[in-house]
């Protein structure tokens, strides 16, 4: 009789349970431990982001698990550019591109329970206990193979930041996330912004204070709703806004303030929209360093172990990489794991984690330091944003490096850019910036009053 390899998975969130589903699948013992019950983790913590797939990574996701879900889904976003402030505030560039592929958004906490739930009914165990470091090095010395999908309990200590692949060392914007209801998604919602309505998301930037990102949304128990982050830069107006929310309510007003003042096109249908009233912890508000770790360590028995997800790397939401990246990853490591018929020690690890990060790992912190405005990407910013607003094509390949950034990689100089704007338009780059002006003035939500 053969002896199926043990698998331990510390965390039960997107990245665990992906890896337990995937893992047991693949004909591993498998166990997942987390700090809290499963209906703790549905029901009693608020989503960790709003999790958006775009495109490719939904490839990776189907090695796993199928499509169970229909609400949430956009085919492009509508974005809108302004700068200044005060009587100096300028409407600058909007444009609408389809992203050429799928987008979906659906409630963590719901990805994660249908994951857990099917890990549980094809004999995946599930335990519920407090795992600190001494308690990693008795399961991970009693398993073939130990993953870490949190950095609770002291475990992120074991992955000390890896200073040459980490660009920040402290967070680039204050978070606020909250879902809200009221109106149901559909095409006269934001009709004024985009032909397909609410098959649109709308992503807002203001070079003062931020970003916003306003996007169809699956919630766990109420279904089609609208999910909020508000990208606050820390010197900006908004920061403090922020700093203020302390419930569901807040954030819902902290939201509509920003959008009646800055915003005001917009305004009419954000303050239609209301909390969730069955979901207190519908909201979130706090800042991300974005890091990279080594991401294998050993117990002090001499134990290896791998960090998964965003113990591994973590990632300001702005450009949406971090539930991306962590299905990718995972999905790749089950197929090799599954491949691989020797030890799992601590040079194989490595050597998957740097397979990863040079298939999707590098490219996604560098698409966001890109939307993060960082000023190694300036030029980019500076050819791409006004050729998007005068041309589809380039608009809709901007977005593209959500779904897949690796071609940004091999934009490094002012010529790269130039080349790839020609390329993306078919005709000469100078020809299509020479096209761009300011907008003057953008359409507005019935009853709005724009100033």
């Amino acid at each position: 009789m053969t002896t199926r390899r043990s698998v331990a998975i510390i965390g039960a969130g997107l990245a665990g349970t992906t890896a337990g589903l995937g893992l047991v699948d693949a004909g591993f013992d498998v166990t997942i431990y987390s700090d809290r019950d499963r209906d703790s983790l549905r029901n009693k913590v608020p989503p960790t982001g709003v999790g958006v797939l775009f495109g490719k990574s939904q490839e990776w996701d189907a090695e796993i698990i199928e499509d169970l879900y229909t609400v949430g889904k956009t085919t492009g976003m509508s974005a809108r550019l302004y700068s200044g402030s005060g009587e100096d505030r300028t409407r600058v560039l909007e444009y609408d591109p389809e992203y050429g592929y799928v987008a979906a958004a659906v409630d963590l906490r719901l990805r994660a329970d249908d994951r857990l739930g099917r890990f549980l009914d094809r004999g995946g165990r599930f335990e519920v206990t407090t795992v600190d470091l001494d308690r990693l090095d008795e399961i991970a010395g009693a398993a073939d193979l130990t993953l870490v999908a949190t950095g609770k309990g002291g475990l992120s200590s074991l992955f000390p930041v890896d200073e040459s692949r980490t660009k920040y060392r402290e967070p680039q914007r204050r978070l606020l996330q909250v879902t809200l209801t009221g109106v149901e998604p559909g095409p006269d919602v934001f009709s004024y912004r985009s032909s397909a309505g609410a098959g649109h998301s709308l992503f807002n930037l203001d070079s003062e204070n931020g970003e916003i990102y306003v996007g169809p949304f699956l919630h766990k128990d109420v279904g089609p709703t609208f999910s909020f982050i508000v990208f606050a830069k820390p010197s900006g107006a908004w920061a403090s806004r922020i700093d203020d929310v302390h419930d569901a309510i807040g954030a819902r007003r902290a939201i509509a303030g920003i959008f009646a003042e800055f915003f005001p096109e917009d305004a009419p249908v954000i303050e239609q929209l209301q909390v969730v009233e069955s979901d207190p912890v519908s909201w979130l508000k706090g800042a991300v360093t974005p890091t990279v770790r080594k991401a294998v360590a050993t117990t002090k028995s001499g134990h290896p172990v791998a960090a998964i997800g965003d113990t591994a790397i973590s990632f300001d939401p702005v450009a949406g990489q971090g539930a991306q990246n962590a299905i990718i990853q995972v999905a790749e490591l089950v197929k090799a794991a599954r491949a691989h018929s020797g030890e799992f020690t601590a040079e194989w690890l490595a050597e998957e984690f740097e397979k990863h990060w040079e298939r999707r790992g590098h490219a996604a912190t560098e698409v966001t330091r890109l939307f993060l405005g960082d000023p190694d990407y300036a030029t980019h910013l500076e050819l791409s944003f006004p050729a998007a607003a005068v041309n589809p094509d380039v608009a809709q390949a901007l977005f593209g490096l959500l779904s897949d950034p690796n071609p940004l990689l091999g934009l490094r100089t002012r010529e790269d850019v130039e080349n790839f704007i020609t390329a993306v338009a078919g005709e000469p780059h100078d020809q299509v910036i020479a096209r761009f002006s300011p907008a003057g003035e953008f359409s507005a939500a019935p009853s709005a009053v724009t100033v």
